[in-house]
């Protein structure tokens, strides 16, 4: 019997809310799904792409990376995984990197085998570029084998990639299929055009509001039958508050809830609706703050009124800015934006790159895009060009 721990979507660099915690964060997850693997004493590690949460990784996002996977190899844990489309470039993959080191097995069209099982590689493919993907699997000899991929497949939620279709076009008859893109760990066994599992391992910290689950991996064994099971992992402390507010109650009411709970080096996530006072969110997020959180964000989905006359005197233009600013009780996050446009914290030619940034970050919801269609090429392509 061969068992594997399932995982992807790790995210390593995202500095997620502007805050170094955070970014350490992602990686010491990273780490705890290793030391589970070393352990438990399993056959491989098998990473369903996005080990980086970009492109460009800093240097330690990298030495943070490698000295996981050192881990996994002093323990003779093998990691095996594929590209996914946050850390995808044009030419070497940084996992070419760390199979140059020894460290990990990229995994393509050839099968690697571990114990008695056979698992390959189908890295994300923009959408542009599938309808003439050959997949041209090579033939095993294993008892048992596996396809690690990287996207949004059909028959999931939110799916635009044929997941039938693909294990239709493959001569390799696979038992499962290792996902990695959809942050929510979900599992299906498909009957077309063969049985298989189809499972997402989910992500291993929160990358966004969104996901309010347990963050962890599957432990997935091969043998008779295919078993997978979840296991979540310790990460830092998510809050959730959702008020309602009823007429007339105000930010007390915000503020006795969120009182409610431990807030103690959490990062708290407050959702607003119903009537009520207006609410700065500022005044939340200093509240949560000297509670002890790591940071607060807040969501009001009411649709106020906002005031429609100011007086402003000129005499200082800058101060009147800064006046109206506070008078608005804008949270941290909107006034770190203002600040980067309106302060010139940056040069003017990367303000926008600055505030793209920013917002990219504030409005994250976990669903990943596809790189432009303006990269795809004509004609047949091969596993090769991806694998």
């Amino acid at each position: 019997m061969t068992r594997v721990i399932h995982t992807g979507d790790t995210h390593l660099g995202y500095q997620q809310y502007h805050r170094p915690e955070r970014r350490q964060d992602f990686l010491d997850a990273f780490r705890r799904v290793a030391d589970d693997a070393v352990a438990d004493g399993v056959d491989a590690v098998v990473h369903a792409g996005d080990l980086f949460h970009d492109r460009q990784p800093t240097l330690p996002d990298i030495l943070g990376a490698l000295s996981v996977l050192r881990t996994l190899d002093d323990a003779g844990i093998p990691f095996l995984a594929v590209v996914g489309n946050h850390e995808t470039k044009r030419d070497a993959q940084w996992l070419d990197l760390f199979e140059s080191l020894g460290l990990a097995t990229r995994l393509g069209s050839a099968p690697v085998t571990v114990d008695d099982t056979a698992f390959y590689g189908l890295d994300f493919v923009p959408r542009a570029k599938r309808d003439s993907l050959a997949y041209d699997f090579q033939s095993h000899d294993a008892d048992a084998a596996a396809l690690v991929s990287h996207g949004l497949f059909d028959p999931f939620p939110h799916g635009d990639w044929d997941l039938r279709a693909v294990l239709a076009a493959s001569d390799v008859a696979f038992d499962a299929v290792l996902l990695g893109d959809d942050h929510t760990p979900q599992t299906k066994q498909l009957t077309e055009p063969h049985d298989a599992w189809a499972t997402y391992c989910g992500s291993t910290e929160r990358a966004s509001a969104s996901e309010r689950d347990e963050r962890g991996y599957n432990l997935v064994s091969f043998g008779d039958t295919v078993d997978i099971r979840r296991r979540g992992i310790t990460t830092r402390e998510f809050v959730f508050v959702d008020i309602a507010l009823g007429e007339g109650e105000d930010v007390e009411r915000v503020r006795e809830r969120i009182g409610q709970y431990d807030l103690d080096d959490a990062v708290v996530i407050v959702t607003i609706e119903g009537d009520g006072e207006p609410i700065a969110p500022a005044t939340v997020e200093q509240y949560a703050d000297e509670q002890g959180a790591l940071l607060a964000r807040v969501t009001d989905h009411r649709e106020l009124t906002p005031e429609t006359e100011t007086d402003v005197s000129f005499a200082d233009p800058d101060e009147a800015v800064r006046e109206r600013i506070r008078e608005l009780g804008l949270s941290e996050a909107a006034r770190d934006i203002d600040d980067t446009i309106r302060a010139s914290k940056v040069a003017d030619s990367n303000v926008a790159d600055a505030v793209e940034e920013h917002v990219a970050d504030l409005v994250a919801d976990g669903t990943d895009t596809e790189q432009s269609a303006s990269d795809a090429g004509d004609g047949q392509l091969s596993m090769g060009d991806y694998s």
